[in-house]
């Protein structure tokens, strides 16, 4: 059973490559409800703005107007969706035009990488060391394919990119010790998160029914009805969303409140944004009033959120009906390791499975290169061309094996 709650995922340690490396993290965003992409065709027309306040109907000028006019603008997105990340850029690059002293803030960064980002924004890195060096496939996992044209639109015109969040060891660390563990000096500068909503809990706990599930199934359980143990792993997980929450808009009121401030731009998932929780939230705890958020309409929503406060203004766009590339994949989750890349599961029927890659074999070695993260295997499978082989060597039992993945004469995304 589907509820409808918006996703709201910082991190899982464990990423699988399906789609060269596919959805490590669900996009932060509601569950699709049967029949909502026939009830959108009413709900927001593709194309247009609707401000959610008294759903009326802007223009384009009256909308990015508004949005020049603030503090801050965030901007949502299903992270999977390439059109979400289209309109993003279409909204950044109509503001700019408007103004020039414009800063991006991205939830996909570690602030540990901020040095990479201006590297990049001065043109001094390819694209392909830009990725390596941010550790974009450890970081984020999603296809850099989807945001490299408003990565080049920054550097193109000399735009600040702030990187906003945490790495996720830290945001691991919190979820299973609870935030009053960390040491104040071992926080990254993280100040204490202002206490969230009822319904953002309500919502979080949604979430968190939804992936951890007890030996019912998923049911309707609500947070008054967690037992001892659900209760505090849910404490543990409300503690992990509000570190990404608060790390974010601490990113961006950091940029935000300086003298002669730009006008920053956050790019996140919607599920950070929706119903004023999350980041706008905790960016009014710290004194940062003027904030416009953003969502864009697809048929992933339900119209039945369309009310007053879910967002400033919505935008219509149209089903998808275009994906990125089929991608070669193959078939494995995994998670760093001292020994390199530890397979935590194989995917029945896959080029891995079928290649006799077993869990706990440990990636040591890919057509001869040595395997040290995450970034090493994304980028030798996704060099794959269809039909041809990849050499690679595991350790199994203290013992390595040499093993021989045959990529199929079609990609194809499972």
């Amino acid at each position: 059973m589907r509820m409808n709650y918006p996703k709201i995922y910082g991190s899982r340690r464990i990423v699988c490559l399906l789609f060269a490396l596919c959805g490590l993290m669900s996009a932060a965003s509601g569950f699709a409800a049967p029949g909502v992409m026939q009830a959108n065709k009413q709900c927001v027309a593709p194309g247009t703005w609707m401000r959610m306040q008294d759903r009326r109907v802007l223009t384009n000028e009256e909308v990015l107007k508004y949005f020049s006019q603030q503090q801050v603008v965030l901007l949502g997105e299903h992270h999977d969706n390439p059109d979400h990340h289209r309109w993003q850029l279409q909204v950044i690059a109509g503001l700019y035009a408007l103004r020039q002293d414009l800063a991006l803030g991205f939830e996909m960064f570690p602030r540990q990488v901020q040095p990479v980002l201006d590297k990049w924004v001065a043109g001094e890195l390819s694209e392909a060391e830009f990725l390596k060096q941010s550790n974009w496939y450890g970081n984020w996992a999603f296809d850099p394919a989807f945001y490299l044209p408003i990565f080049n639109f920054a550097r193109m015109n000399h735009i600040p990119m702030i990187a906003l969040n945490v790495n996720r060891s830290f945001f691991n660390e919190v979820q299973q010790k609870g935030w009053a563990a960390i040491p104040k000096d071992q926080r990254q500068g993280i100040t204490d998160p202002a206490v969230p909503q009822r319904a953002y809990l309500e919502m979080l706990a949604g979430s968190f029914v939804q992936h951890h599930p007890g030996p019912q199934g998923h049911g309707e359980k609500n947070m008054n009805e967690f037992s001892p143990e659900e209760k505090k792993g849910f404490k543990r997980f409300v503690e992990g969303q509000q570190l990404w929450d608060r790390a974010m808009a601490q990113g961006i009121a950091d940029a935000a409140l300086r003298d002669k401030a730009p006008l920053i731009v956050g790019v996140m998932g919607s599920g950070h944004m929706m119903n004023g929780f999350g980041v706008p939230h905790q960016l009014a705890a710290l004194g940062v009033a003027n904030v416009a958020t953003s969502v864009p309409w697809d048929e992933q929503l339900s119209c039945e959120d369309l009310v007053p406060g879910f967002a400033y203004t919505v935008f219509g766009l149209p089903p998808l009906t275009t994906s990125a590339e089929a991608r070669p994949h193959l078939g494995v989750y995994l998670e760093q390791a001292a020994k390199g890349m530890k397979v935590v599961k194989v995917v029945a029927h896959s080029i891995a499975d079928d290649s006799g890659i077993a869990i706990g074999d440990h990636l040591v070695e890919l057509a001869g290169t040595p395997v040290k993260n995450m970034s090493d295997v994304v980028v030798a499978v996704q060099n794959m061309v269809p039909g041809t082989w990849l050499p690679l060597t595991v350790e199994r039992n203290d013992k390595r094996i040499d093993i021989v993945a045959k990529f199929p004469t079609k990609a194809v995304v499972p």
